[in-house]
């Protein structure tokens, strides 16, 4: 079976398509600046050069159609015809609180992305112009949706409900969702499977670490805790997010700075987070972390302030949990930074976590870096958004 996997943004789509019979990639590729001059469609295959086409792309059902005469290129091309590809799987931000699971796309899912326009601004609408241009463009083939937002679906009231007036859950559906959840739903289940852990013994704390991150404690691969809640901006101290704050900062800043509430989002959006402690330096933590070498101090600030709130989250999950069979590290950063992944450990000595300091080296790929005798093991584990989006839409088409 043969599926394409789409993530559509506002003028971009990434796309990927899978074999599953050996879960191998044939092609993927990125359509860039739709509905903008310049359009740009990059498509590569395993083995060949990369196939570049400049050509307009006013709508994201012609940069579908684009990707469909790449696939079946003579030259460029991994299929015969657009008959070889059984389904299409798409990454979908909010499915609000009324679907909790992946599922087939039809009427109503439609209906469900489009209320939740507000609560994913960014995403949901081109998420939706993806979903209509792949049915428009593959009459007849199914399209499942896959939700940013349903691994945190799983959690208990007490876990999701915020401490606000009830009439707010009621009328607006004010509540934890969580974010990242593919990519949490996809470690979670691969940590449980790459260290063999038994039935009764699978409490799993996943760090996902890079620009955006967020924290998950799961147990038997299900949500108990996220650390991301209404929107993405909850949760730790991230590349331009500020993470957790007094909500009173919003207004006092608003008020002596006379600007808006949107204005104020998007300074604890896009301005703040690593980038703001460190002067605006950066929101790359390769920048921050050859800054600190060098004695900046307020690259350090941002880099010490990452750390903290990463192993409190942690910590609070192991209470949670009462502990962890398991610890596992993903993203740009979890992946690669070994000196962060050392560092957040050391904190957990108390716990009896022992890293190997030289399979600690490991950047990009799977590997146990904690020591035999370690308590609590920690991974280094890959995400692959695509692949779980793809292992959905096979388990429902």
């Amino acid at each position: 079976m043969k599926v394409l996997v789409i993530n559509a943004g506002s003028s971009s789509l990434k796309y990927q398509l899978i074999d599953m019979e050996d879960e191998s990639v044939k092609a993927k590729g990125l359509c860039e600046r739709i509905g903008i001059d310049g359009s740009r469609l990059t498509h590569k295959v395993p083995g060949k050069d990369d196939y570049v086409v400049e050509e307009d792309m006013p709508t994201h059902q012609k940069a579908i159609e684009m990707v469909l005469d790449a696939l079946v290129s003579p030259e460029y091309g991994v299929v015969a015809s657009v008959d070889e590809i059984d389904a299409v799987g798409h990454r979908v931000l909010h499915g609000g609180s009324t679907y909790t699971e992946s599922i087939k796309v039809n009427d109503d899912v439609k209906r469900v992305i489009r209320e939740c326009f507000d609560l994913g601004p960014l995403h949901n609408p081109a998420n939706l112009m993806g979903i209509e241009a792949c049915e428009a463009a593959m009459p007849g083939k199914a399209n499942v949706a896959v939700f940013d937002t349903a691994f945190g679906m799983g959690l208990e009231p007490y876990a999701y409900r915020y401490a606000i007036p009830e009439e707010y859950y009621d009328k607006y559906k004010i509540r934890r969702y969580g974010f990242h959840g593919t990519s949490h739903m996809f470690v979670s289940g691969e940590t449980i499977r790459f260290a063999n852990l038994p039935e009764g013994h699978q409490r799993v704390i996943v760090c996902h670490l890079g620009n955006g991150s967020s924290i998950s404690a799961s147990v038997g691969g299900r949500a108990v805790d996220t650390s991301m809640g209404l929107t993405p901006l909850e949760g730790l101290v991230m590349g331009t997010r500020s993470g957790d704050v007094d909500p009173a900062v919003v207004q006092f800043i608003c008020d002596h700075e006379n600007i808006s509430v949107d204005d104020m989002l998007t300074i604890l959006n896009k301005k703040s987070g690593v980038y703001a402690l460190s002067g605006n330096l950066s929101s790359d933590f390769r920048d921050l972390s050859a800054a600190a070498d060098s004695g900046n101090e307020k690259a350090q600030l941002a880099l010490d302030a990452f750390a903290h709130k990463v192993v409190k989250t942690v910590g609070g999950y192991l209470g949670v949990m009462n502990g962890a069979d398991a610890i596992a590290f993903t993203g740009g950063i979890g992946e690669n930074d070994c000196a962060m992944r050392e560092r957040i450990m050391k904190q957990f000595g108390f716990a009896g976590v022992k890293l190997d300091p030289e399979k600690n080296k490991v950047r990009g790929k799977a590997c146990e870096i904690s020591t035999p005798d370690s308590a609590i093991r920690v991974f280094v584990l890959p995400t692959n958004e695509e692949l779980a989006i793809a292992r959905e839409t096979v388990r429902l088409a």
